[in-house]
This record gives structure tokens, sequence and C-alpha cells, in this order.
């Protein structure tokens, strides 16, 4: 096989996106072959804007239609899980748009359904192109950093007017969208977080909801990650500030790095600070540091062209998944953490987290959420 064959369940923001860069020619090997969206009127655009393009009204329809190899799930969060378990079912490959679904229990079902398959299951956690992040792991990894002692990430740069939230009848709402910044703006800050320096053993969190819009799920979070080995964390986000803030800062034995204002530098000690504190004798010393901008390309990756190129090449090559689909877990459980954590008061673990109970938590939030009937009505019959 030279060619995959590709199919986009979702035609709205990220669909549109994914079909742009396929219809033109951006991703070599993936050819965009079929559509689907329950709208009439996105059908009517796709049939307008990719001539030669399968258009269907459900994603049964495209799976079963026999046009595609590879479909990516672009839908409200909630589907992610049981459609992307559908095309797998179906023989399908499968991308899912982030998050890999909104509590861990749905994740996980949907990852013991993709281990019994043979085809590939990728997550579109398109910030891992990013060649600063990607250079930041590999520091990490290596040691050459040292013991990591402190990593805080400020991003608050995910500005959203009350006209976003107004955009569509299920954002911003327990059951339309399971959450509010967490689980719409932050996948790919969580998921780097945990990619770079593992996951969290404890989450404590404060979370406000509604504080900056009429919505009912949180627009403003501070949590605090503890690691057993002695790391701590802190994560804080907002939708209500403007300007934002992106800011990465790790402290490590051998100094800070700082991602920032599309740089990253590194503040490097000439001794490590666990050395130089063993063997320094005067009272208000401290380690001599040197200013490094770090010789990194500093475009941002190809993101989500890049995705899907790495994709193609799992399925064609072999090659390894930048993005495997069964580690989009890992972002859902801390996101379902920090909301347990800010709803109870209680530090929560992460290595026993408990699936079920958050589950009927999260419960008691959609029976109260504002939500339309019948968009509920839709979800309950998937």
């Amino acid at each position: 096989m030279e060619e995959l064959r590709f199919g986009i369940v979702g035609l709205g923001n990220m669909g549109t996106t994914h079909a742009r860069n396929v219809y033109g020619g951006k991703v070599p090997r993936l050819k965009l072959a079929a559509i689907a969206d329950i709208d009439p009127d996105r059908r009517a655009y796709a049939e307008k804007e990719f001539p030669g393009v399968a258009v269907f009204a459900t994603e049964k329809e495209l799976f079963n239609s026999g046009l595609v190899d590879v479909v990516i799930i672009a839908v409200p969060h909630y589907f992610h899980p049981p459609y992307v378990m559908e095309a797998l079912d179906a023989g399908l490959h499968v991308i899912s748009e982030k998050p890999a679904g909104v509590y861990t229990a749905a994740v996980k079902e949907m990852n013991e359904r993709a281990a019994k398959s043979d085809k590939k299951f990728g997550i579109m956690f398109n910030q891992r192109t990013n060649p600063m992040y990607q250079k930041l792991r590999e520091m990490v990894q290596s040691g050459e950093l040292g013991h990591i002692k402190r990593a805080t990430w400020i991003i608050t740069d995910w500005y959203r007017s009350q006209a976003y939230h107004d955009s569509s009848s299920w954002r911003s709402t327990w059951e339309g969208e399971g959450g509010g910044t967490l689980i719409n703006q932050n996948p790919h800050q969580l998921d780097l977080y945990q990619w770079i320096f593992g996951m969290p053993d404890r989450i404590q969190a404060h979370a406000f909801f509604g504080k900056y819009h009429h919505i009912e799920t949180e627009d403003d979070v501070a949590a605090y990650f503890e690691y057993d080995n002695g790391m701590t964390g802190e994560y804080i986000t907002s939708t209500g500030e403007a300007p934002g803030t992106n800011r990465l800062e790790v402290a490590c034995d051998m100094g800070k790095i700082v991602i920032e204002e599309n740089s990253m530098v590194f503040y490097k000690n000439k001794i490590s600070e666990r050395e130089f504190d063993a063997t320094n004798t005067v009272p208000f010393a401290a380690p001599e540091y040197e200013k490094i901008t770090m010789d990194v390309d500093t475009s941002g990756g190809e993101q989500h062209v890049g995705i899907l190129k790495n994709f193609v090449a799992a399925v064609l090559d072999g090659t390894p998944l930048l993005g495997p689909g069964p580690e989009g877990i890992n972002m859902v459980k801390i996101s379902n953490a920090i909301h347990l954590s800010a709803w109870t008061g209680e530090t929560v673990s992460l290595k026993d987290f408990p699936d079920e109970r958050f589950y009927q938590l999260l419960q008691d939030k959609i029976k109260n959420s504002t939500f339309e009937k019948t968009v509920r009505k839709v979800i309950q019959d998937v």
C-alpha cells in the first residue's frame, strides 16, 4: 500500500483543519476520501469545498463504506471513546482528537479494545511535535539536568470570551463537554507535563466554576502536583485573563530552564546545586551560572500535520507513534484528579485513582447541567 485513504468524523473547527491540510496535499501518502457530519449545513460545506470526497450523515456510514483506511474522530469529547471503538471494530486505523475522553473509566475501556486490535491507534497530541518541548524532554530523560526539583506551568493565554462559550450549546457544560478549560483548552499542556516529567503521584487543586463567565464548568484553576521522588509541580490556568501567559519554568540541580515567548533559556549552574551545597563554606554564597539561550527550532514544529505524517509512517513503515492512543489516559487522569480534588477538598492519589467515584460525582454534575435536552438524548443513545 503506497497511500492511505483518510476519513474525518466531525467537520467542526478541528475536522475542517484536518480536511484542508490533507486535501491540500500537506500530508504525503494520505488522501482525503470521506467526511461524516450530522449537520446538513456542514455536509453541504464539505461537498462544496472538497469535491470528489464522499460525504456521509453518520459515522457508521463512513466506517462501513469501504472507502477509508484511517479515520480521525473530531467530535464532542464524550463521543471519542465510543467512536474510536466502533472504528477499530470496523477494521480501521484510528486517531482520536484530544482529549481521549472525559473520564478514565471510558478511556480504559477504549484502551482495552485497542489492545485487542491489530490496527494503529493514535491521539492528536500535536504539541509533542514542538522542538522546544522535545528538547526539554530529552534533557530530563538523559539526566543532564540532575534531579528535577520543581516544574511550574502558568498557561493563561487560552483567553475565551462569553461569545465563545455561547457559540455552541455543548460548550462549557458538564454533560456536553465534561468540563471547562481543563478538558478543552488544556489537554495538550497536561499531556506535555506528564510526557516530560512523568505522572504525578498526588494532586491537590482549587478551581473556580463560572468565575469569569456565565458557565457551569471551571474557568480558573490552580493545582499542586507531588511526586514520590520529592519533585513538586504547580499548574495554573485560566480562560479569563488577558493578556495571558505561557511560561514553563523548571528548577533542577543544574539550574533552571524557562520556556516562554518563543524561546528556551537554560540558566546553567557551573556545578550542581547539591554539590555546591555540600562543599560551600560561605554563608551567603550561591552557585555561579551562565545564561544559555538554547539553539533549538522555535517554530513550534509541524503540529497537526506532523502527527498525521507520523501516523502514516507508523501504518506504512512501522515508525513508532509520537502520540500513541493509550497514553491519552494520562492527561484525562490528571484532569479528573484536579476536578475531584477541587470538588472534595481532598488530596487525590493517581496511583489508585478512584475511577468509579469520579464517574458518579460527574453524573451528579450532569444531572444539574444546563445542556440542551435534545443533545442529551443523542449522547445517551451512543
